[in-house]
């Protein structure tokens, strides 16, 4: 029986309060020794812990915790019990550490303690059942959902208080004020169906967690069409691509799109918008992919508007047809989203909205169910892109499930229930596990790997990431380019006063002579004001961005090299992975050659370390980094062959997949500008060695070129 008289246990506000009265003084103690045990046994074993093991350890560091906070104050211990309960508990504490020397990715795990899904909930739970301990009604109850908004948004004070209504907005709802009724949103009543009383959420994890004998979780997709009736005239979709949106052709309306990065996911959610007329759509994204979705939504879809938010959306378009948010902002926008009547929503980089209990998952989660309840009739499109459904436990499928309308709640929505019906099988039933997984899979999820794609791909190609730079950076940016403009313009019309009437071909020989007399004068300045200043200053600003993509990338593909100019840069980026638990090895101009070495060894032939972070001089010749197949330009080089030896590195003979250089650029500076020189540089190499009919730009130098350029654009010469 329960021990009586024990102390109330204070406990963080997320677990709640529970009385623990133990039958004697050991109470969880035992269970947590036994199962520390356990964990340690399979890590001994030289095996890597799965996502069971991973939230079992997880699990023991919480209660350890809470134990140890019991025990401290906990009066009717007396001080030698109180020392003897501490000192129990160091020796998990122990075992815990080493467990974790063994295997570093569990390092996060001890750091944060917060058990907030439901399988670690149930399994905290359940041990403290075992141990003898009374729990608390709070503790009782497993949390299933996250908090959503649900068809006529309702916010917290806080939030509402926080709400902007972008003027086309207002002007939107007073061009259509009245919206049909929705009578087929009304949920049919089904009768009572076999799978009711059995739980049904941990046989589906348990379902994919077994996995299937090396078959991939993706569903079935129809044949490409043998003419491309999709694609605008000047680009082509690749044939897995043009899979999927046959799929969408065909009817099939909710995906989970995990094609590993590289193998166009925009285009294929922007198309599939478009075969399904799924408009307006949303989209929310990561802020280092918001420029360019909209640079996508001009490639692949012409015809259709796009309206990229920023801050508090004074200048968004409300009668766009897609419309881009970055998460951070989306708190101040949800009453109007919700209200807009969208047709399809995409949320990308969905492994963003995993943990079920954060408020950007609330959020994302509460649209989609006011775009669900307001479609009046028809099933609209929705798409969860991520090449990482998985990171750290099987529970992570949750969110995304729930998004895409797989689930209600702790259950499986009607859809996903009909089909486990229809296998007539019960969780009781060994056969009902790789049952399950297809029915889940069938639903849309998709899953495409370079390497099985690659007759479709070129062998190298390079990938321009717009990046839109804000804050006091992007101000500072913003004037120095206008102060940049303003001097040269100054120079241009003080010449041509002397020179009287100019043709064209006059004009622009004084435009290049004023270019190059600020190139000239640009190493003598010593204001930060010249022009390899302004870019040292755009590498610096886009530096947490293009860490940001790359630890994505990393999360999805495994290696990545990540390539900058400046040491700042790189430390910077070392810093970010660093904070996100990746390992990284660098290669910079003052190692030694032996350090160079073991960092190259390391990349190469330790699993955990993900990411090779080299500067572009030292780094960029000389090297092999095949055992990645992406590559992040954070910088931008001066030469053309600067950045083609860098992709080089990893492009070379051992490669066995097609290379994806990801150029991260800052749009709208002469960032831009100068990956538009470089690329007219490389057709230069194309045409001259190659055989290439290519066009090629001036002989001149990039930076002579991006002046020219920059002054011509102040005298408005296009």
């Amino acid at each position: 029986m329960p021990r009586t008289g024990a102390a109330t246990q204070t406990r963080p506000p997320h677990h709640g309060t529970s009385r623990l009265r133990h039958a004697n003084n050991d109470g969880i103690i035992p269970v947590l020794a036994r199962r520390v045990r356990e964990v340690e046994a399979k890590v001994t074993a030289g095996k890597r812990l799965g996502p069971t093991n991973r939230t079992k350890f997880q699990v023991i560091a919480t209660l350890m915790r809470e134990e140890r906070a019991r025990a401290k104050t906990d009066t009717a211990l007396g001080d030698a019990g109180r020392a003897e309960q501490l000192k129990r508990l160091d020796g998990i504490a122990t075992i815990l550490a080493k467990i974790a020397a063994r295997d570093t990715s569990l390092i996060a795990l001890l750091e944060n303690t917060s058990v907030s899904s439901e399988t670690a909930q149930r399994m905290r739970r359940d041990w403290l059942v075992e141990s003898g301990t009374e729990l608390s009604p709070d503790d009782l109850i497993i949390s299933t959902s996250a908090p959503r908004i649900a068809g006529e948004t309702v916010l917290s004070p806080e939030l509402a208080g926080r709400q902007v209504i972008p003027p086309s907005v207002r002007s939107r709802a007073l061009s259509n004020p009245f919206l049909p009724p929705d009578f087929a949103a009304v949920e049919a009543v089904h009768p009572r169906r076999r799978l009711d009383s059995w739980e049904l959420l941990g046989p589906l994890y348990k379902a994919f967690e077994r996995g299937s004998g090396g078959e991939r979780a993706s569903m079935t997709l129809p044949p490409a069409p043998r003419i491309d009736r999709f694609s605008p005239r000047g680009s082509r979709l690749m044939n897995h691509q043009l899979r999927l949106i046959q799929s969408v052709r065909e009817g099939h309306r909710t995906f989970l799109l995990a094609d590993e990065p590289g193998l166009g996911k925009t285009a294929q959610a922007l198309l599939a918008a478009s075969v399904a007329g799924a408009y307006p759509m949303l989209a929310v994204v990561p802020n280092v992919v918001k420029m360019n979705w909209a640079r996508e939504v001009e490639k692949w879809t012409p015809q259709r508007r796009v309206a990229v938010v920023h801050g508090d959306g004074a200048d968004v378009d409300a009668f766009a047809d897609i419309v881009v948010i970055n998460y951070e902002i989306l708190d101040r926008h949800l009453e109007w989203l919700s209200r807009l009547g969208f047709g399809g929503m995409v949320v990308d980089e969905a492994h963003f909205i995993k943990n079920l209990h954060s408020q950007r998952s609330q959020y994302v989660l509460g649209l989609a169910d006011s775009i669900r309840k307001r479609a009046h009739g028809h099933e609209p499109l929705l798409m969860a892109l991520t090449g990482t459904p998985l990171i750290n436990d099987i529970d992570d499928f949750r969110a995304t499930w729930q998004f895409l309308g797989w689930l209600d709640g702790d259950r499986p929505a009607p859809r996903l229930l009909d089909r486990l019906e229809e296998t007539g099988l019960t969780p009781a039933d060994p056969a009902f596990y790789a049952e399950a997984r297809t029915a889940v899979i069938d639903l849309g999820m998709v899953r495409r790997r370079k390497i099985d794609v690659a007759a479709d791909l070129p062998g190298r190609r390079v990938v321009d990431l717009p990046v839109e730079l804000d804050g006091e950076a992007g101000r500072s940016i913003a004037q120095a380019e206008r102060n940049l403009a303003q001097r040269l313009v100054e120079r241009y019309r003080a010449a041509a006063a002397s020179l009287g009437a100019l043709g064209a071909e006059r004009r622009e020989r004084l435009i290049r002579t004023v270019a190059q007399a600020e190139l000239e004068d640009s190493n003598a300045r010593g204001d930060g004001q010249n022009v390899f200043a302004m870019v040292r200053k755009i590498g610096q600003a886009k530096a947490h961005l293009a860490a940001d993509y790359a630890i994505q990338l990393a999360r999805s593909v495994g290696k990545v090299v990540f390539f900058a100019k400046h040491i700042d840069v790189m430390n910077e980026a070392e810093r970010a992975f660093a904070d996100a638990g990746l390992r990284s090895i660098s290669v910079r101009g003052e190692q030694s050659a032996r350090t160079r070495q073991a960092g190259i060894d390391a990349f190469a032939n330790d699993p955990a370390v993900s990411l090779a972070v080299c500067s572009l001089t030292a780094a960029g010749v000389g090297l092999n980094l095949q055992a990645a197949s992406n590559v992040v330009l954070a910088e931008l080089s001066w030469t053309a062959a600067e950045q083609t030896q860098a992709i080089d590195r990893v492009h070379r003979i051992g490669q066995a997949e097609p290379v994806t250089a990801w150029r991260i650029v800052a749009a709208q500076t002469i960032d831009a500008k100068i990956a538009e020189l470089i690329d007219q540089k490389q057709s230069l190499a194309a045409r001259a060695l190659d055989g290439s009919d290519v066009t090629v730009g001036s002989g001149d130098s990039v930076q002579l070129d991006a002046l020219v350029g920059v002054l011509r654009q102040a005298l408005h010469l296009g």
